[in-house]
């Protein structure tokens, strides 16, 4: 029997608000600045904040991103941790961040297991250039990404477990 496909997304906006911030790297910002058709310099003053060393996208006072408005309006040019979502680190690594993204996020299967969910994730991440080694401008969710062959840093199961 093949695997659950452990994500698909609903378009539903979740995702887009809430606490936490996009972290924006070097490359997201270039890929932002083009499709808006700005200076990187200009897109950063208009559209981010300078936060803890790191530059991120504004919210709107909902604390949603200033992109969202019933779909996104920079989908061609997202960021890479918009791109990689709900496959963040924690997700993976973790199968209590899985469970906690699962219960918010209505795109996760909650029939695939959090093993099948990390290998998927991972296999996606690597796949697309979207997993990084940890670093200068790296986002914390992309950094350090386990292969699909190797243990994740938490629980008994293994990636490329069939």
């Amino acid at each position: 029997m093949p695997p659950l496909v452990a994500f698909i997304c609903r378009r539903c906006g979740h995702c887009c608000q809430g606490e936490g911030g996009i972290v924006l790297s070097g490359s997201d910002i270039d890929r932002l600045a083009g499709h808006l058709r700005l200076s990187a310099e200009a897109m950063l003053s208009r559209y981010a904040e300078h936060v803890g060393g790191k530059n991120r996208l504004v919210t709107g006072p909902d604390k949603a991103c200033i992109f969202y408005d019933q779909g996104c309006a920079i989908h061609p040019a997202r960021p890479d941790v918009c791109r990689a979502w709900p496959f963040f680190r924690g997700n993976i690594i973790d199968a209590e961040s899985h469970a906690m993204a699962a219960e918010d996020c209505p795109g996760i299967n909650p029939e695939a297991s959090h093993a099948e969910f990390a290998r998927q994730g991972s296999v996606y991440l690597h796949s697309r250039g979207l997993a990084r080694a940890r670093g200068p401008g790296v986002p914390e969710a992309l950094a350090d990404i386990p292969t699909p062959t190797e243990e994740p840093d938490h629980g008994p199961s293994r990636f490329d477990a069939s």
